[in-house]
C-alpha cells in the first residue's frame, strides 16, 4: 500500500504520473525524452517494486517537486514485468488516490520488423529467433495492458516529429513554455551565429556608428533608439517581421520545437540589431511570447574598419571607404 505522507492543514495534491508501455521499437524512450521536455520526471525500467517509493509524497516535499508529474516507462524488458500483475496495481494505486494515466504505445508487426532490422537491433524476446517472433510473443504478453490504457497510440507511420506532436496536444502543462524563445543581436563581421532557426538583416537602417556622439553608445542608449527609428524603413520594416513571428512561433511550437533562437544582424552588432532585438522581445512578451534576450557583440569594441562595407552608397546602406587614387 503506497503510504502519502500528510502535513498539518490542507493535504498535498494527489501525485500524477504517467505509465508509458507498449511494444518494443514503438517509440516508448522518444516518448519519455519528449515529456522530460515538458517538465515531467521521466524514469525508465522502472521495476514495479519500486512504484510505491517513486510515488509517495513527503511530508517535507517542495511544492515544485510535488507539482512536478511524473512519467514512468516499462516494458517486457523491465525487472519483473507482469502485464497483469501491473494492470491490477495500477488499479491499487488509483483507489489510493494516485493520479495514473496509462499510455500504450503500439505499432503494426511490419514497422517493427522494419525497425529493427534498419537499427541492426536485437528483439529483446527474440535474441537468438527473427524479430518477427518476438514481436508476436511480446504481443501477447503486453496484451493486458493495451485492453485497460487511457491512451493507445499507434507509432506506425509516425516520425518522431509526429509523436512529439502528439503527446504535446495531450500532455503539454500549463506551466512549462512549450517552446524556449531566445531574441539574439549579433554583428555579421563577427560572424553568423551558429544556433540562429531564423535571421534579421538590420544593415539597411541608417547606422549610428557614423554619429561622432552616438559612435561609443549601444542600441541600449535612448539616443541610438531614437536615431534608428527616424529611419523611415524602420517602422513598417519592423511591424512585418513582428506579424511574422506571431505567424510562425506557434508553427515552430506546435510541431514540438523546443528551442528557437531569433536573430538580429547589424555590421558590427551595437547599434541597430541591439536596438532591434530589445524591441522585439518586448513586443512579443507584451504578445504573450516571453523570451531572453542576448546581445552576443554589444560588448565589442566599435571600430571604422568593421563598419566600412565596400557596399554602394546611399540612404539606408552603410558608408564605405574612398577608393585609392589611380595613376
Amino acid at each position: 500500500m503506497v503510504m502519502i505522507a500528510q502535513t498539518r492543514g490542507s493535504p498535498p495534491p494527489a501525485p500524477r504520473a504517467l505509465l508509458v508501455t507498449g511494444m518494443s521499437g514503438a517509440g516508448r524512450t522518444s516518448a519519455l525524452k519528449i515529456l522530460e521536455d515538458l517538465g515531467y520526471e521521466a524514469v525508465d525500467n522502472l521495476p514495479l517494486s519500486l512504484f510505491d517509493k517513486l510515488l509517495v509524497t513527503e511530508a517535507g516535499d517542495t511544492a515544485d517537486a510535488l507539482d512536478r508529474p511524473l512519467a514512468i516507462g516499462i516494458d517486457s524488458r523491465t525487472r519483473a514485468f507482469g502485464a497483469v500483475a501491473i494492470a491490477e496495481r495500477i488499479g491499487d494505486l488509483r483507489a489510493e488516490g494516485v493520479e495514473i494515466t496509462l499510455v500504450f504505445l503500439d505499432c503494426s508487426g511490419t514497422e517493427l520488423t522494419r525497425r529493427f532490422s534498419e537499427t541492426r537491433r536485437r528483439h529483446p524476446l527474440a535474441l537468438d529467433r527473427p524479430a518477427a517472433d518476438g514481436i508476436a510473443r511480446e504481443r501477447e504478453i503486453v496484451a493486458p495492458l493495451r485492453r485497460i490504457a487511457d491512451i493507445v497510440i499507434d507509432t506506425s507511420d509516425y516520425a518522431v516529429r509526429d509523436l512529439r506532436r502528439a503527446l504535446y496536444g495531450r500532455f503539454a502543462r500549463a506551466a512549462v513554455e512549450p517552446l524556449t524563445l531566445t531574441i539574439l543581436s549579433f554583428g555579421f563581421a563577427r560572424g553568423l551565429p551558429r544556433d540562429a532557426d531564423l535571421v534579421f538583416d538590420m544593415r539597411f537602417l541608417a547606422n549610428p556608428h557614423w554619429d561622432a556622439i552616438l559612435r561609443p553608445m549601444t542600441g541600449d542608449d535612448d539616443a541610438v533608439g531614437a536615431y534608428i527609428m527616424a529611419d523611415p524603413a524602420f517602422a513598417p520594416t519592423f511591424d512585418r517581421i513582428f506579424d511574422l513571428l506571431l505567424l510562425l512561433l506557434p508553427r515552430y511550437g506546435a510541431e514540438g520545437k523546443a528551442y528557437l533562437t531569433v536573430a538580429f544582424g547589424c555590421t558590427g552588432g551595437r547599434h541597430r540589431s541591439v536596438f532591434v532585438a530589445r524591441m522585439m522581445a518586448d513586443r512579443l512578451a507584451a504578445a504573450g511570447w516571453g523570451g531572453s534576450v542576448v546581445h552576443r557583440d554589444k560588448s565589442a569594441a566599435g571600430s571604422d574598419a568593421i563598419e566600412e562595407r565596400r557596399t554602394r552608397r546611399g540612404a539606408g546602406f552603410d558608408a564605405e571607404p574612398a577608393l585609392p587614387a589611380l595613376d
